[in-house]
């Protein structure tokens, strides 16, 4: 997948490898994805590590997004 260059502003897309920075993708796509994107990312990962990352010390997940994800994902 090409990755949007306003959902990654803080590098360079094209370096995001999906296996080394699966955290940093999931947790920004939770929060600020596209249809498209949530969809490819729910194909990428399995659910389980999604749950995992929302769950994490210093989650870059907002409250909100953690409670709309945790409904979508039980």
């Amino acid at each position: 997948m090409k990755f949007r260059q306003t959902l990654f502003w803080d590098v360079d897309p094209k370096t995001i490898d999906v296996k080394r920075h699966a955290r940093y993708i999931i947790e920004r796509i939770l929060e600020l994805g596209e249809p498209k994107e949530v969809g490819w990312l729910f194909r990428q990962y399995p659910k389980k590590e999604i749950k995992r990352v929302m769950t994490l010390p210093r989650s870059q997940v907002s409250a909100k997004s953690k409670s709309l994800w945790s409904l979508l994902l039980t």
